[in-house]
This record gives structure tokens, C-alpha cells and sequence, in this order.
């Protein structure tokens, strides 16, 4: 495991996801779809590894493996999702002052905001001295109601589009 900054020679770009009801999931899908048509472009399919994991799945070593990040989340009462903060929690220390300097970008679905998840993930990644690849993407639902937002959600293409191009964004520097 490495004991530095240096991205290990085998480069992976780690999406991390948590979704109650699909929208940051498929918003972590389009990246990585983003994130394949990226490297297919660039003719570098074989040169990264594309990791989608779970909040409740991803560890430590996936995090001091990766070579960049994408975090997807849910914006849930004004904050990030539970799950999304407890991965987090349990990895934050472990790889505190080992991933500086890489890359990183953020996509949170939200009702009509979004803005408390963002703050709460760049303070984090900002601890972990990553930079930010691109701005945040907030898709935003519009659900309002108690049924609208404990409903499944299908996002547009044109909502998951923003998200193809964070992964892309991700694989085109690593590749």
C-alpha cells in the first residue's frame, strides 16, 4: 500500500455512490459511462480502471488505490446522505495525508438545492488536500412533497449528462 502521495502505477478512477432512491446511483452509472467513452476516445481503455462502489462497499485500500474520485450522493435535509458521510467517517483517517494532490468531483441529487451536501464534501476533500477536478454537478429532482421525495426517480438524459462528462472529465487526466 502506498505510504505517500504518489497515485499507484496502475491508475483507477474510484466512483463512490449512495442512493436512496436511484438518482445518485444512476448519476454514478452516467460517470461511469462518461468515464469508459473517455477512454475510448483516447484510444487508453486499458490504462485505467474503472471502480463503482457502494458507500456502504468502498474501503480504505480503495481509496489509497484510486488515482482520482467521484463522489454521488444525495442531498437528504439539507446535508449528505447518512451512508455517503459514514464512508467518510470510517475512511478519512486511514488515508489522511496519503491521496494529496489527486483529483476529485462531485455530483449530489437533490430536491431544489444541494448546496449543504456540496459544502460538506469539499470540506472533507479539502482536508484530504484532493483538488477539484471541475465544479459540482446538483441534479436537481424538484421533488418537494413527502411522497415526491421518498419516491424512485429517473433522471433525464439531461440530467445524467453532466455526470458522463465529470467521469470523462476524471478518466481523460488519469489516462
Amino acid at each position: 500500500m502506498p505510504m505517500n502521495d504518489t497515485p499507484p502505477a496502475i491508475q483507477s478512477l474510484l466512483i463512490v455512490w449512495h442512493s436512496r432512491t436511484g438518482a445518485a446511483h444512476q448519476l454514478a452509472q452516467a460517470a461511469r459511462e462518461g468515464a469508459r467513452d473517455a477512454l475510448r476516445e483516447l484510444n487508453a481503455e486499458g490504462n485505467l480502471e474503472i471502480i463503482l462502489r457502494g458507500a456502504a462497499d468502498a474501503s480504505v485500500e480503495d481509496v489509497l488505490n484510486a488515482g482520482a474520485y467521484l463522489f454521488c450522493a444525495p442531498e437528504n435535509l439539507g446535508s449528505l446522505s447518512g451512508a455517503m458521510k459514514e464512508f467518510f467517517d470510517r475512511s478519512y483517517y486511514g488515508v489522511l495525508d496519503r491521496i494529496s494532490g489527486r483529483p476529485y468531483a462531485l455530483a449530489i441529487a437533490a430536491g431544489s438545492d444541494g448546496s449543504g451536501a456540496v459544502r460538506q464534501v469539499e470540506r472533507i476533500c479539502t482536508g484530504w488536500r484532493l483538488r477539484a477536478a471541475a465544479p459540482p454537478y446538483i441534479a436537481h429532482t424538484e421533488a418537494q412533497t413527502p411522497e415526491a421525495i421518498l419516491a424512485e426517480k429517473t433522471l433525464t438524459d439531461a440530467q445524467r449528462e453532466p455526470a458522463r462528462t465529470l467521469g470523462g472529465t476524471l478518466a481523460a487526466l488519469l489516462a
